[in-house]
């Protein structure tokens, strides 16, 4: 049982093809979004970012770029690059009241051995990559990223993280290529901010690996086009359609 979408070229237009999969029935399982070029948005993609954080900021939620920097903060990157940028995160992240949201960079960065010792996660990554030139075998599947934490996640219901797994690839003629593994996923308030985040993570891996930027794959296993206080499912389809109106895609393919 899933829900495949047509491949598009930008997060934007992804964002897009996926909300109006689900906008009729307000949720599916296994939603498969395909993006192109995850880490590139022209005049028609920023368009439709500023709709959508627009919506959301009306209504007191969240923003895109808060959404984003959850997975990957560009701005500290672009400040301080590789690898004092984590050390920087870390502070800011270590210095908020409330650690519950927003905790996937950070699970990234920071992670225990069995014998109690830290280690970053990304940055282990991103040196196996980077020494594949140097292995006989050239791997092309053996760089994961898992974000679920059974010690921290297995125990409520409610408020953890969404994000799952996340999987590179390197493809012989694409680069590297990530798939994205979410247990829920929210269209409305999550979705689009958690796709340009996606993208940057992508781009800063596959610079500081000497790679080109291939495609994104999300995979939500629940995806549901979420309402909240000063909106319901009427106001969450017109957002919809505004969007489809600005790419210039037919309404006919978005739920009425």
């Amino acid at each position: 049982m899933y829900l495949p979408t047509p491949p598009q070229k930008s997060c934007a237009r992804a964002w897009l093809a996926g909300a109006s999969a689900i906008a009729d029935t307000g949720e599916a399982y296994n939603v498969i979004l395909d993006i192109d070029k995850p880490s590139s948005h022209d005049a028609d993609d920023h368009a439709v970012i500023t709709l959508v954080d627009r919506f959301l900021r009306e209504r007191s939620q969240n923003p895109i770029s808060t959404v984003s920097n959850t997975i990957f903060p560009q701005a500290l990157y672009a400040k301080y690059g590789a690898p004092r940028f984590y050390d920087e995160y870390l502070k800011i992240f270590d210095s908020r009241s409330s650690k519950r949201w927003g905790e996937y960079f950070e699970r990234m960065t920071r992670h225990k051995k069995i014998d109690g010792s830290e280690y970053r996660p990304i940055a282990l990554l991103i040196e196996r990559l980077r020494d594949r030139s140097n292995s006989s075998q050239k791997y092309i599947s053996a760089y994961e990223l898992a974000v679920y934490d059974p010690l921290r996640d297995g125990r409520t219901f409610r408020g953890g993280q969404c994000l799952s797994f996340l999987s590179f690839k390197l493809h012989p003629e694409r680069g590297l290529t990530l798939t994205a593994i979410y247990r829920n996923h929210a269209y409305v308030t999550r979705c689009l901010g958690n796709l340009i985040g996606l993208g940057r993570l992508q781009a800063f891996v596959a610079i500081e690996s000497g790679l080109s930027v291939g495609p994104l794959t999300c995979v939500s296993t629940h995806a549901s086009l979420d309402t909240g206080p000063g909106w319901g499912i009427v106001a969450a389809r017109k957002l919809i359609a505004e969007a489809a109106t600005l790419l210039e895609i037919g309404s006919t393919q978005i739920g009425a």
